[in-house]
């Protein structure tokens, strides 16, 4: 067999998955059809969980320089509206600005370092899969070749030839009436705001940095990027483009129709490629299924949205998802059905996105009633828990994993909150243990119970007997899976006989019985 897993596609959620593999000892092999990463910045950003797993896996700091924890954005925009997250005590909405052909870089950097095999200028154009391996038929640079996998997975992108060749449906909704224009530019020096950063549009007002403006006419977005270029984006109604390429003067044409007074934008300083593109309608879709045997989808290749920096969010998540998973069966430590959950919990999660999204368009359409909705709309986002669901949903913190508890603990099936512990190494986060990609026991009760009771699974599960640096921890012990979801917890500071059984089950349910000894 050429190797264990065979990706197609070596975009950011591609590249996150061979991260996950690598760092578990997975051979992993990417394939990617295009000649060499796309330098076209078609993302500045990541929103959302995924920054907290940036964090977990030593990416953060990587992409940012500085080792400090993510902080919260204090203020994002729910259809051109204001969410203000100061109102919350938990505040889930992170925002990580790094264009796309640098997240692509990064990754693939730590891939290579982790022993993945990327190869550019390959293109699936066949596979076939029985009960023991996949074999894909690749053309490439040297001509036609066969690679044999124990596993499948297609990262290729919305049109994903993986999802083809596999046959998977991939229904939804499409629809033309919205026309997206984006170009980086350049504004007058004298327009930008030195107090918010913002654009002071003569004639209009002030366009904050980053929130969309919503008028009868359409949309506008001033992102003022750092040691880039700024994007303006607007979007319209039944205005689509013409077969021409795309032009500046379209986009200020459309920027006029948006905000009715003339916005000069001029070219962008400095060398390419800069962002100019026109998008024409929108998809909402998800694959029938996420699984097919061998073969697996993952981001757009499963799952399509028009809901802006929601789609990297969610394909990165796939990855830290399936990662473990496969890791796990190629040991042959995978319990019967865990790489089926990876269709049941990522399925749910594509939903909500897709309902994000619908809602997202439906709130910014043009029409008095949208604007009478969004007047009632805006008073209830003065209210504390309102804003903390649209934070939620925004992140996507708002999964619950069902983990097969019958009373589970609040924690259980969400993402564990990060927190500083003294362990015996020194002061650390529980984002810097997470950074073997292991599972982890995190036993806080002093008594050493928790570490006791999975003491037989210390080759398959990083034990860590810690204190809590605050003074209410939101657990005393909890079994924490490789992509961060809580699979048990207790808040006793003594847990019984039957807590530490559910503990036990709990591991033989994500991370198979230990292996037998010989005699």
């Amino acid at each position: 067999m050429d190797t264990d897993v065979l990706i197609i596609g070596a975009g950011p959620n591609g590249l996150m998955l061979a991260c996950e593999l690598g760092l578990a000892g997975v051979r992993t092999t990417v394939l990617d059809k295009l000649p060499q990463p796309n330098g076209e910045p078609r993302a500045n950003g990541v929103l959302g969980q995924v920054v907290t797993m940036l964090d977990r896996r030593g990416l953060y700091e990587r992409i940012t320089g500085d080792s400090k924890r993510p902080t919260p954005a204090p203020f994002f925009m729910f259809a051109a509206m204001g969410l203000d997250l100061d109102l919350l005590d938990d505040n889930p909405v992170h925002v990580l600005p790094v264009p796309q052909p640098r997240l692509i870089r990064i990754l693939a950097e730590r891939a290579t370092e982790l022993g993945v095999d990327v190869r550019w200028g390959h293109e699936l154009v066949g596979l076939e899969q029985d009960g023991e391996a996949v074999t894909a038929e690749v053309a490439g640079p040297s001509g036609p070749c066969r690679l044999s996998a124990r596993h499948l997975v297609g990262a290729d992108g919305g049109h994903s030839p993986t999802r083809k060749l596999a046959g998977i449906g991939f229904p939804g909704v499409s629809h033309d009436r919205t026309t997206t224009r984006l170009a980086q530019v350049s504004v007058p020096e004298e327009w930008v705001d030195p107090a918010t950063g913002g654009l002071r549009v003569p004639g209009y007002g002030l366009v904050p940095p980053f929130l969309g403006q919503r008028t009868e006419n359409g949309g506008l977005t001033y992102a003022p990027l750092p040691g880039r270029p700024p994007i303006i984006s607007t979007v319209e109604w039944d205005r689509p483009g013409t077969e021409a390429p795309m032009s500046l003067a379209e986009l200020r044409e459309s920027a006029r129709r948006v905000l009715g007074v003339d916005v000069p934008l001029g070219p962008p300083a400095g060398d390419g490629p800069h962002a100019l593109r026109r998008i024409v309608g929108g998809n909402n879709r998800r694959a029938e299924r996420f699984r097919d045997g061998r073969v697996f989808l993952l981001g757009d290749a499963a799952h399509v949205d028009n809901a802006g920096g929601q789609g990297l969010n969610l394909g990165m998540q796939d990855a830290v998802n399936l990662g473990w998973k496969l890791a796990a069966d190629i040991r042959g430590e995978a319990p019967a059905g865990l790489l089926d959950t990876y269709d049941t919990e990522r399925r749910p999660a594509a939903e909500r996105v897709i309902m994000y999204a619908q809602a997202l368009s439906a709130l910014l359409a043009p029409g008095s009633e949208v604007t009478a909705l969004r007047e009632l709309f805006s008073e209830l986002l003065t209210d504390r828990s309102t804003v903390q669901r649209l934070a939620d949903l925004t992140a996507g913190t708002d999964i619950r994993y069902a983990m097969g508890a019958a009373d589970p603990h609040p924690l259980v099936g969400y993402c564990a909150p990060d927190m500083d512990l003294a362990a015996p190494r020194g002061q650390v986060r529980l984002a810097e243990l997470a950074r073997t990609g292991r599972p982890m026991l995190l036993d806080l009760t002093g008594s050493g119970a928790a570490a006791e009771a999975l003491s037989h699974l210390r080759d398959r599960v990083d034990i860590v007997s810690a204190r809590p640096e605050s003074a209410a921890p939101a657990a005393t012990a909890l079994l924490v899976r490789p992509d961060s979801y809580v699979a048990w917890a207790s808040s006793s500071p003594h847990p019984g006989p039957e807590e530490l059984a559910g503990l036990r089950a709990a591991a033989r349910c994500w991370f198979g019985a230990p292996a037998q000894r010989a005699g």
